[in-house]
């Protein structure tokens, strides 16, 4: 696998911490991997948008990778309900279901990006990046860990 220079949290240099969200084992396992790869920490996963909020809560990670189509509570109206709570979360959506209106709806429901699956890893290098990027002086503000 790809070499990547670590990707930190501008605040205090520390590991990027992720949340993966997702129904199948394999998928999530596949991105931990992806995730390690970037010098990221995997500090939770979940099988399904009910169990995504629940960690979210418990753990505050710095990134949520979220697949849409799940059991239960759908993807993006998980990532809703989270960014209503924490309007500084950073959800990724991860899917194969790359439908114009999906990815819409997402970003317009808090999500700050979209990585197609089969997820290419210099794509979802370049996407944490620009999102842990994104919003550095806004994060300072609100983020007490």
């Amino acid at each position: 696998m790809e070499k990547f220079a670590p990707v930190t949290r501008s605040e205090d240099g520390q590991p990027v911490r992720y949340l993966i969200v997702d129904d199948s084992v394999f998928a999530r396992k596949n991105l931990a991997r992806m995730v390690e790869t970037f010098g990221g920490q995997v500090i939770g996963e979940a099988g399904d948008g009910v169990s995504a909020i629940s960690e979210y809560e418990r753990l505050t990670p710095d990134i949520v990778l979220m697949d849409i189509t799940m059991p239960q509570t759908e993807g993006i109206e998980a990532a809703e309900k989270i960014v209503r709570d924490h309007p500084t979360a950073r959800i990724v959506m991860v899917s194969s279901v790359g439908y114009q209106e999906n990815i819409v709806a997402a970003l317009q429901r808090g999500a700050r990006h979209f990585v197609q699956k089969p997820v290419k890893a210099e794509v979802l290098y370049e996407v944490i990046k620009y999102v842990m990027r994104d919003d550095s002086a806004a994060q300072g503000a609100g983020a007490g860990v």
